[in-house]
């Protein structure tokens, strides 16, 4: 079994390795570290001594790297590189670096995504990442800073930041209102549903809102809230969606409200952030422009 220890020499060994390797020197990477060739060398032997391999040849006036020390001094000066990026990058932008965040499809694309240009422009240093999530994920197997979630406050290990509620309303386009000769809540009961596998019971929390016996329950079943709103738009069957997330649709009246007294739902939006990062600067400013976007809206 390897030793792990060897996965991570030093940062001394490394920029010992890298300065004789680029120079076939000791003594000229002696004088670029200032360093004595002797340390030099030492360094370089505890290397090779801590990953078991012959890094370079030991010439008379010169060193040349052995086939394992050229494929290791490419892989280290890449590394390196990296390293000092980075550490610039901090220096000249303490707030700076990057944010992956897990949303929601459609409230990515509806909501979020047009709001963004405002927060890339305050933070420009700041370099964003998005993954759609429907599906839940464990934030100590996946590398996300945060997540914008739907439900309840209960996600554990974590720092829940309320965002906005949700309420909903029914929708048809207006060739299946009038096909299906629907005028009032009460007609809903007789025509074709389209339901959200996220929100499996919305459409019987919202008969029972109309005090009305849910036992319709036909039509449909999507993941996404765009895919069920086109599905609408086509004319095939009645949706539960928040009006915010499907204004477009409305404003061009592909959607029409039938009853248009919205059912406000038990659960919110959230942002969601590990309790190990929320104190990365990056997180932090995300989740002030959140609240703002919210405040605004």
């Amino acid at each position: 079994m390897i030793n792990p220890r060897r996965l991570l020499p030093s940062i001394s060994m490394l920029m010992a390795f890298d300065a004789a390797a680029r120079s076939s020197s000791f003594t000229t990477a002696a004088k670029e570290l200032s360093l004595t060739q002797g340390a030099v060398s030492k360094q370089i032997n505890s290397l090779e001594a801590l990953l078991g391999v012959k890094l370079f040849v030991r010439l008379h006036q010169t060193v040349d790297l052995t086939d394992s020390g050229k494929v290791y001094a490419q892989e280290i000066l890449t590394a390196l590189d990296h390293i000092r990026a980075a550490s610039i990058r901090v220096i000249s932008s303490p707030q700076g670096g990057m944010l992956n965040v897990a949303v929601l499809p459609t409230f990515g694309t509806r909501w979020l995504m047009p709001r963004l240009p405002s927060f890339l422009k305050a933070y420009p240093d700041i370099t964003l990442n998005f993954m759609t999530r429907l599906s839940p994920f464990d934030f100590r197997t996946e590398n996300i800073h945060a997540a914008v979630h739907f439900g309840a406050d209960d996600w554990p290990g974590t720092e829940s930041t309320y965002l906005m509620g949700e309420a909903v309303v029914p929708l048809c386009s207006p060739q299946f209102k009038a096909e299906y000769g629907v005028r009032i809540a009460s007609d809903l009961a007789r025509v074709p549903l389209l339901h959200i596998s996220s929100r499996s019971g919305a459409w019987q929390q919202w008969f029972l809102a109309q005090n009305m016996c849910a036992q319709n329950s036909r039509g449909m079943v999507f993941e996404e809230f765009l895919t069920a709103a086109q599905a609408a738009v086509a004319g095939t069957g009645a949706v539960l969606l928040p009006e915010f997330l499907v204004n477009h649709e409305l404003e061009r009246g592909e959607l029409v409200a039938i009853d248009t007294q919205p059912i406000k739902s038990d659960y919110g939006y959230y942002l969601v952030v590990p309790q190990q990062q929320t104190h990365y600067a990056p997180g932090i400013l995300f989740k002030e422009w959140l609240l703002g976007q919210v405040s605004d809206t």
